[in-house]
């Protein structure tokens, strides 16, 4: 049996779920281990999550972005179960695995592959420098012999600008295990519910969601998740649920009416995808993974300032849109074109190509 060595510094969040769905499919045809890092956001039953066939190794050398990039043991770390493993594929995960399995691996002679899961030069988090620092970084290790596997078609544009060694694979959701919380859409009624899910930081714009709500006084807002910038969350029609478990969270997005995801930046959101399949309306911000997906009053919105969420909330209330459609065209794109199954034999197939450069 073949054996894949996935790397995941960043085992939280978005990078968790992928690696969660797309191992159950792997693991009947191939021997998987996972080296991971811990981050605040990584559950503490994590191994837990996975099937028990999987070989999960955390690397205590794995400490955050740049505290990984900037470690010489998470280099030596990485060699050193690669030359104990002999995977016969590497899968890298996000910017910091990315850099370090790229410069600690002998990509020349291993199927090294990299997804950056939202490139962090492109993110509106820290100063110009940082990004310049993170662009810099991506750029040198795009000589290395190794494939880029961008998640969504707007990360793809941005991976050939750096290599032409690349391609991409949409991100794709167990629709399945979603099946039971399907809600057919109706007209909303009052008290409208609103929500979205993730850590309440600026990459999901909290600021934005707070004036969002503010401007929609008689509506319920919820914020699934917990986050250092809580703070911003001030409208009082806001409930912020702290982190709940998967069945809760998914309780209250069958619940919701609308589903809002104002970031600044994304790969190609898991959290979207799902509110997509339980056929929420979705409105979202204009950047790459988000408008790779939502095709605008045909899915879902994309949206520019908290006005426009409110209005399109409204054409959808006063039926001046027709909200069926919109969710019945989001959760058939998902059955379709985002599907855990469809990506898992994509990534199968791209796995079996011989790499060039």
């Amino acid at each position: 049996m073949k054996k894949i060595m996935h790397v995941a510094e960043a085992f939280a969040s978005g990078v968790l779920n992928f690696l969660i769905d797309i191992t159950k499919r792997q693991v009947e045809e191939y021997e998987i281990y996972i080296l991971y890092g811990v981050r605040p956001l990584t559950p503490d039953n994590v191994e837990d999550l996975f099937d028990k066939r999987i070989h999960l190794i955390r690397m205590r050398s794995f400490n955050g972005a740049l505290g990984t990039v900037f470690n010489p043991k998470a280099y030596i770390d990485t060699y050193r179960l690669y030359k104990q493993i002999k995977p016969d594929i590497v899968h890298l995960h996000s910017s910091a695995a990315g850099f370090v399995g790229r410069w600690s691996l002998p990509c020349k002679i291993a199927s090294v592959f990299y997804t950056p899961h939202g490139y962090s030069f492109l993110s509106g988090n820290g100063s110009s420098l940082k990004r310049l620092l993170y662009k810099s970084l991506e750029w040198l290790s795009a000589f290395r012999y190794a494939k880029t596997i961008a998640c969504s078609k707007g990360e793809y544009e941005e991976a050939k600008k750096l290599s032409k060694n690349c391609t991409y694979v949409n991100n794709g959701i167990n629709t399945t295990e979603l099946r039971s919380y399907v809600r057919l859409f109706r007209r909303p009624e009052s008290p409208v519910r609103v929500c979205t899910s993730g850590r309440i930081l600026l990459q999901k714009n909290p600021a934005l969601f707070n004036k969002i709500a503010e401007s929609l006084p008689d509506m319920k807002f919820t914020w699934i998740g917990e986050g250092e910038l809580k703070n911003q969350l001030t409208s009082s029609n806001i409930t912020v649920t702290g982190w709940v478990s998967r069945p809760t969270a998914l309780e209250i997005l069958r619940d919701a009416d609308f589903f809002i995801l104002p970031s600044l930046w994304e790969g190609l959101p898991i959290s979207l995808l799902e509110a997509m399949f339980l056929k929420k309306v979705c409105l979202v911000s204009d950047v790459i993974g988000n408008k790779d997906v939502i095709r605008d009053g045909d899915n879902g919105f994309i949206c520019h300032d908290a006005k426009e969420y409110a209005r399109r909330i409204n054409d959808i209330i006063c039926g001046r849109m027709d909200g069926k459609a919109i969710t019945e065209s989001a959760s058939s794109d998902i059955l379709v074109n985002y599907n855990v199954d469809t990506m898992a034999e994509r990534y199968k197939a791209i796995y079996e190509e011989k790499a060039i450069k």
